[in-house]
């Protein structure tokens, strides 16, 4: 074998050259996950020490969509919602080609604008969204971004969700705590909230969370969710919250149940099998 084959790959930063693969560093100076005793922690904190391990973790957390300026991040955001950031990038780089700036969106030919984001989903709405937020940002702005979530949120299209990602990442202002499908399974999971509407699920995060930390609270969970904690199937043996997370103990359990059950039905069978 080739001495080289056998070394492990170092570790790289997600970036748009990797597809913003998320690979977590592991936490050297503890047990491994399965070995370690759970912790009841009081909520806040909790959350103070899932976000020091994320930080950990995930020392690099770039925003996983590509963009140029603020308006193309603004309109990454809106094609990414019911889609994911993979089949966005896919999709951006013609479209902020043939429109690539405020202007040009504006006064794109919606038909134009439709066909090159239609594999997104939903994109007779996105396009008129997109092209209304333009348009009101020439109106309003002068074809400038705002920098307040009161003034984001009156652009077509853009609610709390898309707002806080222009501000964290176009101006480092945190007004808010980014609530993706991500960030909303995985905060219920860890035992922060137990909210369901991303509007509360925020509240609770904003009172528990240093304000400097809200986007990376935010952004460090969508990594976690695509490299450990995935919806169909969380690799919690691999996960360096396991201790601390609530979650971890009922979907345990949940496993253990279905597979008793998968077990009776198997014993069953066979003995109807040897009558």
């Amino acid at each position: 074998m080739n001495s080289d084959s056998s070394k492990k790959s170092p570790w790289a930063p997600p970036s748009s050259a990797n597809g913003y693969k998320a690979v977590p560093v592991p936490l050297g100076d503890r047990l491994p996950p399965p070995l370690r005793e759970a912790q009841k922690l009081p909520k806040k904190q909790r959350a103070l020490e899932i976000l020091r391990r994320l930080k950990l973790m995930y020392p690099e957390a770039p925003c996983s969509l590509d963009y140029e300026s603020p308006v193309q991040l603004m309109v990454a955001t809106i094609l990414a919602a019911q889609c994911t950031d993979a089949r966005v990038n896919l999709v951006t780089p013609a479209l902020f080609e043939r429109f690539p700036d405020v202007g040009a969106i504006a006064h794109s030919n919606i038909s134009e604008l439709e066909d090159l984001i239609r594999s997104t989903g939903f994109y007779r709405n996105k396009a008129k969204n997109i092209q209304a937020a333009c348009q009101r940002l020439i109106a309003e702005f002068d074809g400038e971004m705002p920098s307040t979530i009161a003034e984001l949120t009156t652009l077509p299209g853009v609610a709390r969700k898309t707002a806080n990602v222009v501000l964290a990442h176009i101006f480092d202002v945190h007004e808010g705590v980014t609530v993706d499908t991500h960030v909303k399974r995985i905060s219920g999971l860890l035992g922060v909230t137990k909210q369901t509407d991303p509007v509360r699920i925020e509240q609770d995060l904003m009172k528990l969370l240093p304000r400097p930390d809200w986007e990376n609270w935010s952004i460090r969970l969508v990594y976690h969710g695509r490299a450990i904690c995935t919806a169909r199937s969380p690799d919690c043996m691999r996960c360096d919250l396991l201790d601390i997370c609530p979650g971890a103990i009922r979907l345990r359990k949940e496993a253990a149940k279905v597979a008793k059950a998968k077990a009776n039905q198997s014993a069953k069978a066979k003995k109807e099998e040897a009558r």
